[in-house]
């Protein structure tokens, strides 16, 4: 099976790819010729997710898969959540995210937060959704090379490293993303027996 994912993150596609490669083969944006930004305009992460998944399916006509992940910090009353991407403002970096947080977490002894990430699935115009979840800290400062996005302040619960000191081996055998990727490889073998 083949699916597209709605999403122009390259880092993203890699991680994906590497935890369903051995149920269905995973296609970029640009494998589809699509070069349009996808709109994310709901207000919640599975309102994106699905938005994602439709915009690409009712233009392709092709079996697609979006996501949208947040990170939620307890004491931001789960800021940035919904706006993690853009927290720091339209067109921000990783790095203006990251200091947006740590800057508003100055002081804060509550450091509790959580990855969540919502899939939606479509194959031949039926939705499906699937949800990982980590719960973990906010570092006071960053903490490792690899990964992307919040990853250098977010330390999982149970482990002494952030996702970002973590190898990409290490953080897809319990990630937010790899949580709901198992949900997504565990109903997509059962579809295809």
């Amino acid at each position: 099976m083949e699916l597209v994912l709605a999403s122009n993150n390259k880092h993203k596609l890699n991680e994906i790819s590497n935890i369903i490669s051995n149920v269905c083969v995973l296609k970029s944006l640009s494998d589809i010729g699509c070069s349009v930004d996808i709109p994310e305009t709901q207000p919640t992460i599975e309102g994106n997710a699905i938005q994602k998944a439709r915009f690409i399916y009712d233009r392709f006509k092709m079996n697609c898969l979006a996501d949208d992940t947040g990170l939620e910090i307890e004491t931001l009353d789960g800021a940035p959540g919904v706006i993690s991407a853009r927290f720091a403002g339209v067109g921000c970096s990783f790095s203006d995210n990251m200091r947006k947080v740590l800057m508003l977490m100055e002081g804060k002894t509550n450091r509790e937060a959580a990855f969540r990430t919502i899939f939606c699935l479509i194959i031949d115009g039926k939705e499906y959704l699937f949800e990982g979840r980590v719960d973990g800290i906010i570092l006071e400062q960053e903490r490792g090379e690899n990964g992307f996005g919040y990853d250098p302040i977010f330390q999982p619960v149970g482990y002494d490293k952030t996702f970002a000191e973590m190898s990409l081996e290490l953080k897809n055998t319990f990630s937010h993303r790899a949580r709901a990727c198992m949900k997504l490889v565990e109903f997509l073998g059962s579809t295809n027996k």
